[in-house]
């Protein structure tokens, strides 16, 4: 799980100054449900990571209330995980009522890091193609419906968001995403396809479930996806799978650029072959 905050909105979300919205028909609190009678399961552990993760780029600070109502926790729930948090370090409140994260919530997606042998195999293999093509590249993983950062370099500033390790985005309306949706297991990639919202962030953005499964047949013919200007106007990017010695794509490498500098061409003919390479060498360290 993820400690990250959630990817980015479209251009017309609500802005993070305006009052939030009411609680999803299916709130995070809802759904663990499913684990009541389970005597393992710690119900306050698992609250607790609800609380952690309902702060966002749009939403860094809350109230109690605030969070009570996005998480769908009680009040008395919310105000003893943030008690809690903010005695361990990773939460506090300067003005005794809005809350936020504190920097040593950074030393779990650290641990994460370095001891994931995929996070660290990567970076100086994505550090060296950066140094040699000027250009940026990234591997990421699939959390559920969102591929989530694992590396990346950064050699100009592609995208409106700033991404990091630990940021996330659609699956559906991303190379990198697509990458792993094609390779996923049938009945997986089913489930998937049966619950996921397609979100126009463009006019570009995919808006049928026939259209994405044509995307996915493509990739798992062609072995790479490019999106063009899906999830961000002026946005282009190429990926490629990361095998595992099974053969499962457990993860994806990619490139991405600005649309009119870089095109789809100049992506089939001057990278794929760098992120092939790159991508072989980086299952080397999966066996």
């Amino acid at each position: 799980m993820s400690l990250a905050p959630r990817r980015s909105t479209p251009s017309t979300a609500t802005p993070a100054t305006a009052p939030l919205p009411d609680a999803p028909k299916t709130s995070p609190a809802a759904a663990l449900e499913v684990f009541t009678g389970d005597p393992n399961f710690m119900t306050s552990l698992a609250r607790g990571l609800i609380v952690i993760q309902a702060f966002t780029q749009q939403a860094p600070q809350m109230t109690i209330s605030q969070l009570s109502i996005k998480t769908g926790l009680s009040r008395a729930a919310v105000r003893r995980c943030l008690y809690t948090l903010t005695k361990l370090g990773f939460a506090g409140a300067e003005d005794g009522s809005r809350y936020s994260l504190r920097p040593r919530m950074l030393t779990l997606s650290h641990t994460y890091t370095a001891s994931n042998t995929l996070s660290s195999a990567a970076q100086p293999i994505l550090e060296r193609m950066s140094a040699a093509l000027r250009e940026s590249f990234s591997v990421a993983t699939l959390d559920g419906e969102d591929i989530v950062y694992i590396a990346r370099t950064s050699v100009s500033r592609v995208m409106s968001v700033d991404l990091h390790i630990g940021s996330r985005l659609p699956a559906y309306c991303t190379s990198m995403g697509r990458i792993l949706l094609a390779y996923l297991p049938s009945e997986q990639l089913e489930n998937y396809l049966a619950k996921v919202e397609l979100i126009p962030y463009t006019t570009r953005t995919v808006n049928t479930i026939e259209k994405l499964r044509l995307h996915l047949r493509n990739i798992r013919r062609n072995g790479y996806s490019i999106c063009d200007q899906e999830y961000e106007v002026g946005l282009r990017s190429l990926a490629v799978p990361v095998f595992s010695p099974s053969g499962r794509a457990v993860a994806t490498i990619n490139l991405s650029g600005n649309a009119q500098r870089m095109s789809v061409m100049d992506m089939q003919t001057r990278f794929l072959p760098h992120l092939r390479n790159a991508a072989s060498e980086l299952s080397v360290f999966l066996r």
